[in-house]
């Protein structure tokens, strides 16, 4: 489906019914900004009170819908993965090949722990996940950001409040409402280069009338290519103590193993040189990053619409209609023969030239071109529902909540290596001209004809998708009243039913296909829960004492695959005098496993393995080894046949929760009405985390553990024939056996002042990660993470932070944003290796905006105003760096157009 073909389609639908302000510290949960009467509701708390009552459930940053609109951006995750906060891998144009749901899937990750360890909320409300099918986290495409009132981020555990996956924190984005007339806006952009263009058209409208609202809009985004060898020209490498390009050793030619050892390549000059020669990697090897994007296209449209409608002056019906299609496509290098199948020619084989048998290593069909990675996904989301009051002191609300993605993605010339085999075999394929199965030479680049290119390309087409069904009920109000004030109360229950399904190509599954092979997937689980919260006011206007406040809550579910859980959350909110506050929060949450870590394909594959029984009895009967061999049973003079052993791989129905334990304690001190400053201390420990661990590990830590006392000499790990010893059964399937550790400190501040007349607001957000240690099993050695770059979960540098300063006289208005992003050490590099550790660096950001009326509006921006380049990374092969977190665009401007009636 095309982007036209979805637009009309979905109009119908329809028509039928920064420079960042992040308030961290300004509107941080933390602050009471004004003595506003009415009732709110703070992500972190499900009571419908006055802001000040409830204002300790945590720290809370705001990005304000003004903030997002001098920001620039065009998607969501660009706003959150700038948040010091943010940390790791997730998904986005830059980083398109490390996504885990699907290329060109974007998300945030919460101090680093993981996408699918922070929960994403709309209005309040889950989301179905998002990407091409099976998915464990949103998809931040779905959600345009024209649409955005604000964006809160909840950074604490919040699992009682809102049930599993909120363990590093909360994103909950609000959208508009409320509006009446329309607004439109167009937005350009591109780097200073003239490439990576970025376009944005944006229509809302919005009728107010006394029983009821609608407001609809249609937002349409386009981002453009930047070529990955205009960023870096070529893969770098440290050689002889200077870095030097270097490349793929799967060359255009080929890389063949001769039967004596010798190893050669075959001629990459059509016409010229010998037929082959040594191998060299200087000479040889291949460039990919000309057939590499430091930025991936994409096209993004949304269609919403949001209702209510007034029964009485009590009752209220609402709905949220919404629906988002993306088109993205990466671009990738031509596929290598020899990865997934070997692939030998014998020494009178008519197009071995070197007069013994070989084996064809690598050999790129640059002939093919190169692949293109393809992704269609459509998501459809309805909420619809009732909410009123009862007297002035309670609030109620009853919901259904109905999400769908579905996805197709598309991998273009990729070779059917049954195929290739019958190309090469001379009993069966043919040299005349039009034969059905043609003769193919692959030893030497330009020797494929197009005949055979024809006959063993195709594309690949997979399905896939996730559907989310939901119904709640919540309410909240006011109990009783202490003498310290009125205790608060909100409880509700959830039913909630998710299932993912993924859908291989058939050449894909029968391994024919020269790519990794996959299994279908499909799942689903139920989730049943429960939940109540309290705010108790303990004392008031007493000696440092302004107002003590206790705030508890507690959650029990209830899940079709593991069974029950129970979360729990409690916090003091301690008012010391009106200037400061402390507060602080104990809490425990849980992750469920995901569809693909439950339900994934179980496969069978002959994996090299070692066996630590094998001569077992020729080791000193001392040995804890030889002593646990003997007690399995395993034969005196056992001896491993080859090395390889049947290993079951896949998903794991018997994966159980993750669970953490969150502290976080702080501070908030407003010396000042123009001044405020936060300090959050923030701890979590993350146990039974899940985790793959290969087999021969599981096996060497079994049967080096006294007793075979450890989790892994289980029957679900391995098993042994009783008569020969041999392991007929041995499983690398998810398991729970990690844990991790997380700590540090968050600082804010907001200087609201005047300048030269200008109304100026200066806001800081600092994160410093004390510690992140990961035990990826019970008896491993540490990973330590902190300060590091690591080589496939992203950069845990110390220090992050992002100030913006903003300044407001008439109808003019601008910002200037700077992003810090601490040194840290490659984890994969040694002392004194060329980009072993990568320094501290900042980015410049500047905004200025005239109001030509209240109608009209223009705005221009620069991004990484001194072009700030990328520092090198030893451990990365991405454009020499580290993708997920620094900028490959280089310096880059843009113009938006704002109108309103």
């Amino acid at each position: 489906m095309k982007i036209a073909q979805t637009a009309v389609s979905a109009a119908v639908l329809l028509l039928v019914n920064n420079a960042f302000a992040q308030q961290a510290g300004v509107a941080d949960a933390g602050v009471a900004q004004n003595a506003s009467l009415e009732k709110v509701q703070i992500t972190g708390s499900r009571i419908n009170l006055k802001q000040a009552q409830i204002s300790g459930v945590g720290p809370v940053t705001v990005i304000d819908a003004e903030a997002i609109q001098r920001s620039g951006a065009i998607s969501a995750e660009t706003l959150l993965q700038r948040l010091p906060a943010s940390a790791g891998t997730a998904g986005n144009q830059t980083s398109a090949y490390w996504t885990g749901n699907g290329y060109g899937t974007t998300q945030v990750n919460l101090r680093g722990l993981g996408i699918n360890r922070t929960l994403v909320l709309l209005n309040g409300r889950r989301v179905v996940n998002g990407g091409t099918g099976a998915n464990s986290s949103v998809d931040l495409n779905m959600i345009p950001v024209a649409l955005i009132e604000r964006v809160e981020v909840l950074k604490d555990g919040a699992s009682a409040i809102y049930g599993a996956d909120a363990v590093a924190g909360v994103v909950n984005i609000i959208t508009k409402n409320g509006l009446k007339g329309g607004e439109a806006s167009v937005r350009y952009g591109e780097t200073s280069r003239g490439d990576g263009s970025e376009t944005a058209v944006d229509l809302s409208w919005g009728l107010q009338a006394a029983n009821g609202s609608v407001v609809s809009a249609i937002n349409y985004s386009e981002s453009g290519a930047i070529n990955m060898a205009s960023r870096a020209p070529c893969g770098l490498a440290e050689v002889n103590g200077a870095l030097a390009c270097t490349g793929s050793s799967s060359t255009i030619g080929g890389r063949a193993l001769l039967a004596d050892g010798r190893r050669i390549n075959f001629n990459q000059t059509p016409g010229s040189g010998p037929a082959f020669e040594t191998y060299s990697a200087a000479k040889h090897n291949y460039n990919s990053n000309p057939m590499l994007n430091a930025v991936n296209p994409i096209k993004r449209l949304g269609l919403s619409t949001f209702g209510t409608l007034n029964l009485s002056e009590e009752t209220q019906l609402f709905t949220e209609i919404l629906f988002s299609h993306r088109e993205s496509e990466q671009l990738a290098t031509p596929g290598s023969l020899g990865v997934y199948r070997a692939m030998n020619f014998a020494a009178d084989h008519p197009t071995n030239p070197t007069g013994q048998s070989l084996v064809l290593q690598r050999r790129r069909l640059e002939e093919a071109g190169p692949r293109y990675f393809q992704q269609e996904s459509n998501i459809f989301r309805v909420v619809a529902g009732v909410k009123g009051s009862i007297g002035k002191s309670w609030d109620w609300s009853a919901n259904v909540n109905w999400g769908r993605n579905t996805g197709v993605d598309v991998t273009t010339n990729v070779a059917n290596l049954d195929r290739v085999a019958l190309t090469v075999d001379r009993t069966k394929c043919s040299t005349a001209a039009g034969a059905a199965i043609p003769c193919g030479n692959y030893l030497g680049y330009g020797n494929l004809t197009r005949p055979v290119m024809d006959y063993i390309l195709t594309n690949l087409r997979d399905t896939g998708g996730n559907e989310q069904k939901g119904a709640s009920g919540n309410i909240s109000g006011e109990l009783f009243a202490l003498p310290a004030g009125v205790v608060g109360f909100a409880a509700g229950a959830e039913v909630r039913k998710e299932s993912g399904w993924r859908n291989p190509d058939s050449l894909t599954v029968l391994g024919i296909a020269n790519t990794n092979a996959q299994d279908p997937i499909a799942g689903e689980y139920t989730a049943r829960e429960v939940y109540a919260e309290l705010s108790v006011p303990l004392l008031k206007k007493l000696p440092f004492i302004d107002s003590l406040h206790f705030n508890t809550a507690a959650r029990y579910s209830d899940y079709s695959m593991f069974g029950s859980k129970s979360t729990y959350k409690a916090g003091l909110d301690w008012q010391v005098i009106p200037s400061l506050k402390l507060r602080s929060n104990v809490s425990s949450a849980f992750r469920v496993p995901n569809i693909p870590e439950l339900y994934g394909g179980v496969a069978e594959g002959n994996l090299t393995t070692t066996d630590p029984c094998s001569n077992w009895s020729a080791l000193p009967a001392s040995s804890v080894v030889s002593q646990n061999c003997k007690a399995a049973g395993v034969p005196v003079g056992y001896t491993q046949l080859g090395n390889t052993i049947l290993t079951t791989v896949g998903g794991n129905p018997a994966l159980r929760p993750e669970d953490a334990k969150t502290l976080t304690a702080g501070a908030v001190w407003s010396p000042s009405k123009s001044l405020t400053l936060t300090l959050d201390y923030f701890n979590i420990k993350i146990t039974n985390a899940i985790q793959s661990v290969d087999g021969s590990t599981k096996l060497a830590v079994c049967h080096s553990t006294p007793g075979l006392a450890h989790q892994f000499c289980n029957s679900s790990s391995f098993t042994r024939n009783k008569t020969t010893g041999e392991i007929d059964f041995l499983s690398s399937q998810p398991v729970n056996a990690a844990d991790e550790k997380i700590s540090g400190i968050d600082i804010g501040a907001l200087y609201e002042f005047k300048l030269a007349g200008f109304d100026a607001s200066l806001n800081a957000e600092v994160s410093h990660l004390k510690n992140y240690q990961v035990r990826p099993f019970p008896g491993a050695d540490v990973i330590d993470y902190t300060g590091k770059i690591t080589g496939g979960r992203g950069s845990y540098t110390q220090w992050r932070s992002l100030s913006s300063l903003t300044m407001a006289k008439g109808p003019w208005s601008g910002s200037y944003t700077v992003q810090y992003i601490g040194a840290a050490d490659d984890i994969n590099a040694s002392p004194g290796d060329i980009g072993a550790k990568a320094p501290g660096l900042m980015y410049h950001s500047a905004q200025l905006k005239y109001a030509f009326s209240k109608k009209l509006d223009l705005s221009i921006g620069i991004d990484n105003l001194f072009d700030k380049k990328a520092p090198f990374i030893q451990s990365y092969t991405d454009a020499n760096t580290d993708t997920m977190t620094y900028d490959l665009q280089g310096r880059r401007w843009h113009v938006r157009a704002g109108y309103r009636w």
